[in-house]
């Protein structure tokens, strides 16, 4: 296993209170594979990937579970020495993470000659390297950031990303500012660098058609919880969990006779409150008095989880979740 996520906690401390931005979380990573942690926004993704590399805002902490990456549990002091080296980050804008002062190629060569001990000589015989392997020309290493095109800066930012030969690649929404075109060529490139590579790769989006395309496993965060994970082809395709069927009917099909993209109303909790019960409740078409009380318990079935009270009803509540009407009342 690349990486394991065990009960973890993330609090904020606010003017309003504590919020929980991650709330018992856990996920495994396996190794060679594409996870896809999707949810809608402020649900705690990116948070738990910060988590991973031990870089929260000042008013963020750990305040319960674990991080274990390669069979060793790491925190924000033993994270820092392995961030390049083994587990390195691709930002969502890589204008955030470009130095605008400097050119690509300097900041790739940055990167080599100080966490990765390398020459200057050879720095730069790496720097073109990797740009050939984002394909880009080694001629665009004297250019700056500005003069590159969204989809360009990317590669660069993949390419900065892979300089040290890292194990695993965290990218959080590195797609979403791109058109759609220049996504699918982002995404079939980081398909085909992680397979050449044998990367281990967590995917953050809120895209649920970016983790059909491209992840192998699926863990669908909802206020800070883990609520379903597990193999791509099966969560989506039989998904056990209100909020990910949801998340489904949000989908384009181009198989399907219906048109009706149909949104779940209402708004995800605020995680600065005592929550109690199912957090999805409010919102979901299927509650019941007992999903608003007490602890929910996830349940496995081959290797699909599943934090919902009526999983086992899944069948019946999936062909009703397909009927716009449900949503609706």
């Amino acid at each position: 296993m690349m990486l394991a996520v065990e009960d973890l906690q993330i609090h904020y401390a606010t003017r309003d209170g504590v919020a929980r931005a991650v709330d018992g979380a856990s996920f495994v990573v396996p190794e060679g594979r594409i996870v896809g942690l999707v949810g809608e926004s402020g649900c705690g993704k990116t948070t738990a990937v910060r988590a991973i590399m031990g870089v929260l805002a000042e008013n963020g902490r750990r305040a319960g579970g674990k991080v274990v990456f390669k069979g060793t549990a790491i925190d924000e002091r033993t994270t820092r020495p392995l961030l390049w080296r083994e587990i390195a980050y691709v930002p969502q804008s890589a204008m955030s993470s470009l130095d605008p002062v400097y050119t690509v190629g300097a900041q790739i060569v940055e990167v080599l000659v100080k966490r990765g001990n390398a020459s200057r000589a050879q720095a730069k015989a790496r720097a073109a390297e990797l740009f050939e392997l984002v394909g880009l020309s080694d001629r665009r290493l004297a250019d700056y950031p500005h003069q590159f095109s969204g989809g360009m800066r990317q590669r660069a930012a993949i390419a900065m990303a892979l300089a040290l030969e890292p194990s695993l690649l965290l990218a959080d929404e590195p797609v979403t500012a791109l058109d759609v075109i220049v996504q699918r060529q982002i995404l079939d490139m980081l398909r085909a660098l992680q397979q050449r590579l044998k990367l281990s790769m967590v995917m953050v989006t809120h895209d649920i058609s970016v983790v059909a395309y491209l992840c192998d496993e699926v863990v669908v965060m909802y206020a800070g919880q883990v609520v379903e994970s597990g193999p791509v082809r099966e969560v989506l395709a039989r998904p056990r969990h209100p909020y990910t069927m949801g998340l489904r009917n949000a989908f384009p099909d181009l198989l399907s006779d219906a048109m009706e993209l149909v949104p779940i109303h209402g708004s995800p909790p605020d995680l600065r409150a005592e929550l109690v019960g199912c957090r999805f409740a409010p919102r979901c078409p299927f509650v019941q008095p007992a999903c608003t009380s007490g602890a929910i318990t996830p349940e496995v079935a081959v290797n699909h989880l599943t934090a919902c009270r009526r999983s086992a009803e899944a069948d019946t509540l999936r062909a009703a979740a397909l009927d716009p009407k449900t949503w609706h009342s």
